[in-house]
């Protein structure tokens, strides 16, 4: 399986799953909001925090209506144009937000939802470009972002296997050949029952690349879960408050939930281990006290052809294994072996 490198994180099987804080537009806005879940995602240990940029004349037309569960959060009294209008950040905003995540040893990602921001977010110097499940069939853009040779990390929601096969060509045929992909559901707070996480094995196997999952379900379950079914991605929203004003703030995890999100996948990475089955080392000893050796069920004079009546299995394994016992079977002890003795091989005359 392929590995794709970004900035000094390598990603793909056998790799720490790389974990990005999506703070979207969490920031509402503001800039300083926007420091705060850096911090957070700093404080949580997450390897990158994720934005949004885009100018709003450019993704809607100045009429295009909510999504629903924007209307839901927002109301339906603005525009959807209106709505990101107000969630947008400036360049020179974008630049301070870079240096500030720079500053606090974590890496700075964006979404580009358009060809305007592909290029201010290249000049700004990010390490991969994240591509939204909305733009899964946007082919020129896709060209577009490829052709900058940087790694891209594309989400899948509302895709079929054929429309991903359709978008992976296309940044291949571009030059680019280090994409990784997101299982994902679009919609805000996706069901559990919709989540399909074993869709990310069936992405692994079809297009033999790194598949994470960008999880909009809510709580910390199903990030987990997909971990312990080979994502080596995990992006998850997360706001300052779940209570702001804003799109997307009810279905993100608060700054504790994100930590402990975290904390739980480590511990999942632990268990899943390297796969080859063997005895943990604190089996070892365990396994000579629990296993069995061949014992003598009764006194055997020193002479006499053992028989299957003159043996039984029985704790520690510290002798002959049961499975050895045909082989003992009508050999001669070579000393007299005592009842409820352990046989070894120097008990027997082979």
């Amino acid at each position: 399986m392929k590995i794709v490198k970004i900035g000094s994180k390598s990603i793909g099987d056998g790799e720490p799953c790389f974990i990005i804080a999506e703070a979207g537009v969490n920031h509402n806005g503001d800039i300083e909001l926007a420091k705060k879940l850096v911090d957070i995602a700093v404080e949580a240990g997450t390897d990158a925090v994720k934005f949004q940029t885009f100018k709003a004349e450019n993704v809607v037309t100045k009429n295009a209506p909510k999504a629903d569960y924007q209307a839901k959060n927002t109301g339906s009294n603005e525009s959807q144009h209106e709505m990101l209008k107000e969630l947008e950040l400036s360049e020179d905003e974008f630049k301070e937000l870079y240096k500030y995540t720079k500053r606090r040893g974590i890496i700075f990602l964006s979404t580009p939802f358009d060809f305007e921001s592909v290029d201010f977010l290249e000049e700004l110097g990010v390490p991969a470009f994240k591509v939204s499940s909305a733009d899964l069939t946007n082919l020129p853009f896709l060209k577009y972002i490829a052709e900058k040779r940087k790694p891209i990390i594309l989400s899948t929601g509302m895709g079929t296997l054929g429309e991903i096969e359709e978008a992976i060509n296309t940044i291949k045929n571009a030059g680019n050949e280090d994409i990784i992909l997101l299982h994902c559901v679009t919609s805000y707070p996706a069901k559990f029952e919709s989540l399909n996480l074993r869709a990310i094995q069936t992405l692994k196997e079809a297009f033999k690349l790194p598949v994470g999952f960008s999880d909009h379900s809510l709580g910390i379950y199903a990030s987990i879960a997909a971990v312990a079914l080979g994502a080596v991605v995990i992006e998850k929203h997360f706001t300052l408050d779940k209570n702001l004003p804003g799109p997307d703030h009810k279905a993100s995890l608060n700054p504790e939930e994100l930590k402990e999100m975290i904390e739980e996948i480590r511990i999942i990475e632990k268990a899943l281990g390297d796969g080859i089955k063997r005895a943990a080392p604190e089996e070892i000893e365990i396994r000579r006290v629990v296993r069995r050796s061949i014992v003598a069920k009764v006194d055997i004079p020193k002479g006499a052809t053992i028989t299957k009546d003159m043996i039984t299995f029985k704790r520690p394994e510290t002798g002959l294994s049961p499975k050895y016992y045909k082989e003992i079977i009508g050999k001669k002890a070579r000393k007299k072996i005592n009842k409820d003795e352990v046989i070894t091989f120097e008990l027997i005359e082979w």
